[in-house]
Parts: C-alpha cells; structure tokens; sequence
C-alpha cells in the first residue's frame, strides 16, 4: 500500500453463499484527500462493496486495505471498532434515531469510539462543541441543535447526517445516494459544504450515486461496472 492511499482494493472477490460471484474487482485506490465520485447501478454489487469496505462482510479472497489495515484479517467485533473509528457514513435515508436532539445525532459516534471523542475534544474543547460547529457550518442555526430530529426538513436532516459523518475526523467519508430527495440546486449547495468539510478534516470522501450529473464535480468519477469483472460478465 502506497503512503499516498488511504483505501486499496486487491484481487477482491465475494459471493453470497450458493450463489455466483458478485463481486471481481482486480484493484481499486482511493487517495488520502481526495474526493471520489462512484456510479453503482442496480445489480454492480454497490451495497456489498459497502459492507466490505466497513467490515460488515468479510471478502471471500483479495483485501480490502484501510489505512494498512486488512480488514479480513481482523475479528468481527475488531472490524466494527475499526469502521467506528476511522469511517463516517451518510446513508440514503440519513438513519437519524428520531427521539433523539439534532446534538446528540451528531455525537453519536463518539458514544462508540474512543478515538473521534479524543479528536472531537482536542480540536474543539468538547464533543457538544464540535457538534455544534460542524452544524453551523454545515449550515443549520443553534435555534436547531436542541431540537428532535424528526422535527426537521428532509434538506436539514441531511446536513445533521453529514456532520454525524464527520464528527471526530474520521479518515474516510463513505455517502451513499444522500442527495437523492434534493432538487438540483440543494444538491450542489450541500455537495460543496461536504467537500469543505472533508477538506478541513482531511477526510477522503467516496460518494454513490446514480446521479451523472454531479460527477464534474468530484476529483474523480468511476463506474462500478468499469470496477467489477463479474457485473459486466453478467451484461454480456
């Protein structure tokens, strides 16, 4: 692995059990920093390549390199630590745990990793801080942050998702289809305050989506079925 890549995949295969391979990816890099535009259709194995790179599946042969770290050769509970630690998500449906305040959303990461609240503290004082600041950047006004998180607009919980993502500077922002229920407009504008905040955290971003249309502005766009040999094996 190159000092220059934060992600690296190697000869990465996976097949669901009695089932044909879904995933045959020869090699993959995502550079520390920068920010990545994936197309996964429906059927290029988008979901699973997820899982692999949080651990949530293990590959069945090839590596999945994060930060060094093989993932396949760690335990289940070890992968679920290191995804914690050093990997933010921003889900299609955000998964905001409704009861809960805008705040306590955002901090929820730190509840589980040691490390994003040891970075949380040192670079803003407190989590509740750091909280508070990536919502103010990301744009949402103190007036919200003691709010219920259902209380909000789709457009805002999308903003409580990213900053739940980046809380604690994890090394890896994965954001799956999260601009999918915004016009064209809130897509772009939410789009350019993720990379500052990527950018500020020195986070690599790697964003799913169907949506071409906001490919010019990552520093890289790549297709799943360019990736994945045994997708196109299953077009021809």
């Amino acid at each position: 692995m190159t000092a220059f890549n934060l992600l690296e995949l190697s000869q990465l295969g996976f097949a669901w059990p009695g089932q044909a391979e879904l995933l045959d990816i020869p090699t993959f890099q995502l550079a520390k920093g920068e920010s990545l535009f994936l197309n996964g259709p429906s059927g290029s194995g988008k979901t699973t390549l997820l899982g692999l790179l949080g651990g949530v599946q293990k590959a069945g042969r090839g590596s999945v390199r994060l930060l060094g770290q093989d993932l396949s050769l760690l335990s289940a509970g070890a992968r679920d630590r290191f995804r914690v630690d050093h990997t933010g998500y921003i889900f299609q449906q955000f998964n905001l745990l409704p009861f809960l305040s805008v705040r306590e959303n955002v901090a929820l990461p730190c509840r589980f990793s040691r490390l994003r609240t040891k970075r949380a503290r040192q670079r803003h004082g407190s989590v509740e801080q750091a909280a508070n600041q990536l919502l103010n950047h990301l744009g949402l006004p103190a007036a919200l942050h003691e709010r219920r998180a259902e209380a909000l607009s789709i457009g805002q919980q999308q903003r409580v998702a990213a900053a739940r993502a980046l809380i604690g500077q994890p090394e890896l922002v994965i954001a799956d289809e999260p601009t999918s229920a915004l016009d064209a407009d809130a897509r772009e504008a939410f789009l350019h305050l993720l990379f500052s905040e990527c950018q500020a955290a020195g986070a690599s971003l790697l964003f799913v989506s169907h949506d071409q249309s906001l490919a010019p502005l990552f520093d890289r766009s790549v297709s799943l079925l360019d990736l994945n040999r045994a997708a196109r094996a299953q077009e021809i």
